[in-house]
């Protein structure tokens, strides 16, 4: 669980009322304005969007908070493996090894190599496939970034409203206007909403998710290659060390670590049988 999120979030929040002081806070509290600014944004999001999108934000926050799936280093040795074996066996014995992948894409990559399909073609599949991938997840993407926007902007509309109130119940003759700072006050906290809601809510997940969309084409980048290596027979040790080099430094020393751990693991054993 990636919990980044929601942790940010959480004090960003104890942030703002640690600046605000318990004592003010309920200066900041307001039926109202609240009313317009979330009511509002969601409104203007649901004109936007299609609905579908709005019965996706569910599934949004479950990518958000538990997307971090894609495991490249495993991708890379279960390549790695396939390619071994098919350089033994042939393509075709790929066909048994695909059964057992839970990946769709990963399992229909495998598939088409096993087909005996060229491998430009297989490429241009799978990449047309992760260029939808990527337009869908453009859209999800929109949906909260569109949101980033419309909350300031309802936020400011709820402090216009207040003003034009404010202006309307002045009357000097009778004093009214010692009210005016806490009118003031009033029309100006659904603009405080609005920011809030855009750079505390919209735009953090706006971001997580295209880091995920990130994650997820680096992934099936990866896929491709292997796939398209398989099937043009390079060389298992050539073809790791292709595919690792996609990787970020981290996660290059880490998949070397592990190689050195199992090898040496290995010479312990057979250092006891002998």
């Amino acid at each position: 669980m990636d919990i980044s999120t929601i942790l940010g979030i959480i004090l960003g929040f104890a942030v703002i009322i640690y600046g605000i002081g318990m004592e003010s806070l309920g200066n900041f509290i307001d039926t109202s304005s609240i009313f317009i600014t979330i009511g509002g944004t969601l409104c203007a999001l649901m004109a936007s969007f299609p609905l579908k999108q709005l019965v996706k934000i569910g599934v949004h926050m479950k990518i958000v908070l538990f997307g971090n799936k894609f495991k490249p280093e495993e991708a890379i040795n279960k390549l790695v493996d396939l390619a071994q074996l098919a350089r033994k066996n042939g393509l075709l014995a790929l066909e048994e090894q695909a059964g057992d992948i839970k990946d769709p894409f990963f399992k229909r990559g495998v598939l088409l190599v096993v087909d005996a399909m060229e491998a430009e073609k297989v490429r241009s599949l799978l990449e047309e496939e992760i260029a939808a991938m990527d337009q869908r997840h453009d859209s999800d993407v929109a949906f909260y970034e569109k949101g980033s926007i419309y909350a300031p902007a309802f936020g400011m509309i709820g402090t216009l409203v207040g003003l034009i109130n404010m202006l309307k119940e002045m009357n000097l003759d009778e004093g009214s206007s010692s009210s005016l700072g806490l009118s003031m006050a009033t029309a100006l906290v659904t603009t405080f909403y609005g920011c809030i809601l855009a750079n505390l809510i919209f735009q953090p997940i706006a971001k997580k998710l295209r880091i995920r969309n990130d994650d997820e084409i680096l992934y099936r980048q990866i896929i491709v290659e292997g796939v398209v290596g398989i099937q043009c027979g390079d060389n298992p040790k050539s073809l790791k060390e292709k595919l690792v080099s996609t990787l970020s430094q981290k996660q290059q020393n880490r998949m070397l670590n592990d190689a050195n751990a199992k090898k040496g693991g290995r010479n312990r054993e057979k250092s006891a049988e002998e």
